[in-house]
């Protein structure tokens, strides 16, 4: 019986909307939770709850809190959560779009659209800098032992716990850049995606090795490049077990182990940053059994 909503270990997406949401009519939550429980997932749709939904409704999830505002040398972590998180993946812009309209006016007027980031796929998964993205991501049972709640229990096997931040890159910075800086600020040759000897200890390669941390800090991630206007970066989404993984990672770049901060730094920073459960499948459609519906 599937368990996890597909589209978490999908491996492909060509072309993504973030959907964010707030609470809008406390009365009108039930009827919209309800309507969407009652349709099926498919790999099309992740859908993730904010900590202040699941206040609201005087549950508990294990596991689940606010992502907290943290800071490092001249760095700053935002932290701007939503109560309700949609991930709608396709091929067709125009499908994708008239989904998201579908999926607001579903859940209106109980919650309203707080934001919504559109992303796509840039030269076989690379991020906008040039440098491939997700290199040694987990896959298959890997992937599940990362990103998958197992052995807590129905409601909650089958779940995961996701991470969000939308980071702007600063490309007029990045520009500068000579081809060995951009490498040592990645740690990886952007021509062939390997790592090399020499390597600043800065670079991120070095600073969010995942096998490098005791317990191994690995996650599974789905992250996409963005754009509107001129402005650009990348949407980071990694889900796992818990936020154990992300949280000591990020603990790494910020430089709190070692006073050592992350180069990525140096051209790029988060300006939003969100934690999500994404509920497990019961039937095909959303187990929302621990949440009271």
């Amino acid at each position: 019986m599937q368990l996890t909503q597909p589209g978490i270990l999908a491996e492909e997406t060509k072309l993504a909307r973030y959907l964010a949401f707030t609470i809008d009519s406390e009365a009108d939550i039930a009827a919209a939770l309800n309507a969407l429980a009652a349709n099926t997932v498919l790999d099309d749709m992740v859908v993730g709850f904010g900590q202040s939904l699941v206040n609201f409704l005087g549950k508990d999830v294990p596991g689940l809190c606010t992502s907290p505002a943290q800071a490092g040398s001249g760095i700053d972590i935002p932290s701007i959560p939503t109560a309700l998180w949609c991930w709608l993946r396709g091929n067709d812009r125009g499908e994708i779009f008239h989904r998201s309209r579908q999926i607001e006016s579903m859940l209106a007027p109980g919650f309203a659209l707080n934001e919504v980031i559109d992303s796509f796929q840039y030269d076989q998964n690379r991020d906008l800098s040039g440098y491939e993205d997700g290199t040694e991501n987990p896959e298959g049972d890997e992937a599940i032992q990362a990103a998958i709640v197992q052995g807590q229990g129905v409601g909650l096997d089958g779940s995961s716990f996701v991470v969000v931040q939308q980071w702007l890159h600063d490309f007029d910075t990045f520009n500068t850049m000579t081809a060995d800086e951009r490498d040592d600020v990645i740690g990886r040759h952007v021509s062939d995606n390997e790592e090399f000897d020499g390597a600043p200890d800065s670079a991120h390669v070095k600073r969010a090795a995942q096998e490098s941390f005791d317990p191994e800090a690995f996650m599974l991630r789905r992250s996409m490049p963005w754009a509107e206007g001129m402005d650009a970066g990348l949407v980071f989404v990694a889900f796992g077990k818990s936020f154990d993984a992300f949280e000591a990672i990020l603990n790494r770049m910020l430089g709190n182990e070692d006073s050592i901060s992350d180069a990525l730094f140096t051209f790029t920073r988060p300006i939003s940053g969100a934690y999500y459960w994404c509920p497990p499948l019961k039937a095909g459609k959303l187990d929302l059994s621990v949440l009271g519906f």
